[in-house]
C-alpha cells in the first residue's frame, strides 16, 4: 500500500453572519500565532503550539486553535525560506477570511454540520455532485471561505507495478508525452498562453495610481484567467493519466525547481519575454498529473531535467539545433523533434526505477567515444581542455 490518495471537492455557499464571525476569529488566531512565532523565531508546529495555545481564545473549540497553529507554522516556515533568498521579504499575515479543520465537522444525511462554539452548530446543505463524489470515501478535512466550502477526501490505493513508463515534457505552448513502447503524443496548450497574454494586456491598461483599487481589479482578472486556463490543464492532465492507466505505465516528469530564477530582471531578457515565461504554469500541470495518477495507483517519478532536450534519445550523443524545434544528431544522423526527444529521454530515465529494465535503456550513455570527432558548436569547450589537460572536468 502506498500513502492515501487525496482529492478535494469544492462547493459554493453563502456564509451567514455567524459563520463570517467564526472565519474572522480563526484568521485572528492565525495572525496571533504568526506574531508569536516570529517573536520567538520558531516555525516548528510543536514549539509554536506550546507558546501560542495559551494566548488563543478559549471560547473557540480546541481543534480550531490547533488548526490555526498548524497554518501559522506553515506560513512561518515558508517565510523563513523566502527570507534566506531575499532579505527584504515582507512579513506575512493572513488577510483572507478562512477556516480549516480536520475535526469537529460531520456529514449528516445531506447536511454538513460545523461547530461554531461548544455545542453550537451551523449546517450547510451539500449538493448532489458533492454527495456523489464523497459517497463511500473518507472525508479528511473541511476548509471554508465566505464563498465556498472545500472537503478533502481520500482512499487507500495499491500502487500498480508499471509495465512501462511515459515521459511528460512540459513546454510553454504544448505538452508532449512519449512512452517506452515508442508511441508519442502532443497536446496543444497555445490557447492557455493566449489567454494569459490577453489578460496581461488588459491589466497593463490600468493607469490609476491607487493600490487598493489596483489590487481589487487585478484579483478580479486573475480569477477570470484561472477559471479559463484551469479547465484546459485539467483536460490535458486527465488524458495523460487515462492513457497511462490503460497501458499500465508509470509517469516520469522533470524536476523544475528554480525555473523562475532563469527569468528575473537583469538576465538580459525583454520584459515581455519574462512575463510570458513566468506565466508558464508548469507546476500546476505537474500537480494535477501527480494527484490524478496517485488516485489511480500509478507510479510517479521525478528526474533531473539535465540534458533531456539536447541528448539524442537514440544513441545518447549531444545533438545540434536545426530549424523549427528540430534536432540533428551528428553521431547517428537522426532528425528529432525537440519535445518528443525530451519526452523519450524522460521515459528512458524512468526505467532505472524498474528492477528488470533493459540496462541499455535504463541510462542513456552520456560520454562520447575517445576518438569521436569534435563538433565546434557543441564541444567547443573540449578543445581548450585538451590543450590544458590539468583542468579537471568538474572545473569546466
Amino acid at each position: 500500500m502506498q500513502s492515501p490518495a487525496i482529492k478535494t471537492v469544492r462547493q459554493k455557499l453563502q456564509a451567514s453572519g455567524e459563520l463570517i464571525q467564526l472565519l474572522d476569529e480563526f484568521r485572528r488566531m492565525v495572525n496571533v500565532c504568526i506574531m508569536i512565532g516570529n517573536e520567538h523565531d520558531v516555525s516548528s508546529r510543536m514549539t509554536l503550539s506550546s507558546l501560542a495555545y495559551p494566548h488563543l481564545s478559549r471560547e473557540m473549540p480546541g481543534y480550531y486553535r490547533l488548526g490555526a497553529i498548524s497554518i501559522a507554522a506553515s506560513i512561518l516556515h515558508n517565510y523563513r525560506k523566502a527570507r534566506k533568498k531575499h532579505a527584504l521579504t515582507r512579513f506575512p499575515y493572513a488577510k483572507r477570511l478562512m477556516l480549516t479543520s480536520c475535526y469537529g465537522f460531520k456529514i449528516v444525511s445531506d447536511l454538513l454540520r460545523l461547530p461554531v462554539r461548544p455545542r453550537r452548530y451551523v449546517y450547510f446543505k451539500l449538493n448532489g455532485h458533492t454527495l456523489q463524489v464523497l459517497s463511500g470515501l473518507n472525508v479528511r478535512s473541511v476548509s471554508l471561505t465566505p464563498n465556498a466550502v472545500s472537503l478533502s477526501y481520500s482512499k487507500e490505493t495499491a500502487e500498480i507495478e508499471p509495465e512501462g513508463y511515459v515521459g511528460v515534457d512540459r513546454n510553454l505552448d504544448n505538452v508532449t508525452t512519449a512512452s517506452t513502447d515508442r508511441t508519442a503524443q502532443t497536446f496543444d496548450l497555445s490557447q492557455a498562453t493566449r489567454i494569459k497574454s490577453n489578460y496581461r494586456m488588459v491589466k497593463s491598461q490600468f493607469k490609476r495610481n491607487d493600490t487598493r483599487i489596483r489590487t481589487r481589479v487585478f484579483s478580479k482578472y486573475g480569477e477570470k484567467q484561472r477559471n479559463r486556463v484551469q479547465p484546459l490543464l485539467h483536460n490535458v492532465s486527465k488524458k495523460i493519466v487515462d492513457d497511462a492507466k490503460t497501458k499500465r505505465n508509470g509517469i516520469v516528469m522533470e524536476k523544475l525547481t528554480g525555473m523562475r530564477r532563469l527569468y528575473r530582471r537583469g538576465n538580459g531578457q525583454s520584459r515581455n519575454y519574462r512575463a510570458r515565461m513566468n506565466s508558464w504554469s508548469y507546476g500546476e500541470l505537474q500537480r494535477q498529473i501527480e494527484y490524478k495518477a496517485r488516485w489511480e495507483g500509478l507510479k510517479v517519478i521525478y528526474v533531473p531535467a539535465w540534458n533531456t532536450s539536447k541528448q539524442c534519445s537514440i544513441c545518447g550523443y549531444k545533438t545540434l539545433e536545426s530549424i523549427h524545434r528540430r534536432l540533428w544528431c551528428p553521431h547517428c544522423g537522426a532528425i528529432l523533434d525537440r519535445d518528443e526527444n525530451a519526452a523519450r529521454n524522460l521515459a528512458a530515465r524512468g526505467l532505472r526505477f524498474s528492477p528488470d529494465g533493459p540496462p541499455g535503456e535504463a541510462m542513456v550513455e552520456e560520454r562520447e567515444p575517445e576518438n569521436a570527432t569534435l563538433i565546434l558548436k557543441v564541444d567547443g569547450g573540449k578543445l581548450s581542455q585538451q590543450a590544458n589537460p590539468s583542468i579537471s572536468s568538474t572545473e569546466t
